[in-house]
């Protein structure tokens, strides 16, 4: 059966629907650090295996290895299988926007059509995300990033394997959260700037395949919501990676206060 976004959508939609009260409490919850919620079985299971089926392999990605992180994405989507388009923006069918809008008690929410530092990411071993904070704006610098939407496509994922998702509410001196990035689970978190996030090193030989997209308000989450570039800090016990990072958050928080869409543009963000 070919999928398109607007059948894709109506299965969240109803997915959704059906627990919304549960994931509701899920993120209420939780709304006063880091307001987040998931939900299982997101997806028919042969679907959810078709669209990890034609995930672009690292050599179609785009590598990023440096102190922050070591992943691989892909967001030209017309390079790919077209049902990795269609599922991307089936998310941002209005349907979905509502529902969760409604979740979330978070009004006004867009999508992003350019997909700006969403799209697809690939972990192989070893890979990993430092603590981080998401880029406070879309790439404008327009509206403010208020929602992380990920859904997981690996199937037979592990907690065990690593590579899952960590919420740190309490500070990075605490132990974090751990959300496993479980095969067709679809996590949504609140981005602002005390929602520091990682994703744990993969330690198994198998790629850890995530669904991303964000959804962006004309107001923060948080009134306290300054701008802000993505932000990295080192993990507990990471004292000079840690020193080298926060160095290095604060001099590309000074560059783009001198230019307000940066020195160059992001090339992450999909071309149409």
């Amino acid at each position: 059966m070919e999928y398109k976004k607007e059948t894709i959508a109506t299965i969240i939609f109803n997915q959704l629907n059906a627990e919304k009260t549960s994931l509701k409490k899920q993120f209420q919850a939780s709304k006063d650090k880091i307001g987040f919620f998931y939900i299982d079985n997101l997806l028919p299971e042969n679907l959810a295996k078709d669209i990890h089926r034609v995930f672009p392999s690292k050599d179609q990605s785009v590598k990023r290895k440096d102190l922050r992180e070591f992943k691989f994405v892909a967001f030209q989507m017309n390079k790919y299988d077209s049902l990795l388009e269609e599922v991307i923006y089936a998310f941002q069918d209005p349907r979905i926007i509502n529902i969760i809008s409604e979740i979330c008690t978070l009004d006004n929410l867009y999508a992003d059509p350019h997909l700006y530092a969403g799209g697809l990411s690939l972990m192989d071993k070893g890979g990993y995300l430092n603590p981080h904070l998401d880029n406070s704006h879309d790439k404008d610098r327009n509206n403010w990033r208020v929602l992380n939407l990920l859904y997981y496509v690996t199937p037979d994922w592990k907690v065990e394997n690593g590579g899952n998702l960590e919420l740190w509410p309490n500070s990075l001196k605490n132990d974090p959260i751990v959300i496993e990035s479980k095969f067709n689970r679809l996590v949504v978190m609140a981005t602002h700037q005390n929602s520091w996030h990682s994703v744990s090193k993969v330690l198994v030989d198998k790629p850890r395949c995530c669904v991303s997209n964000y959804y962006f308000s004309d107001t923060p989450v948080l009134t306290s919501d300054t701008f802000h570039v993505t932000s990295f800090r080192g993990r507990p016990g990471e004292k000079i990676k840690d020193l080298l990072l926060r160095i290095d958050n604060s001099a590309r928080n000074f560059a783009r206060t001198l230019f307000k869409k940066g020195i160059r543009e992001n090339p992450h963000q999909y071309k149409k």
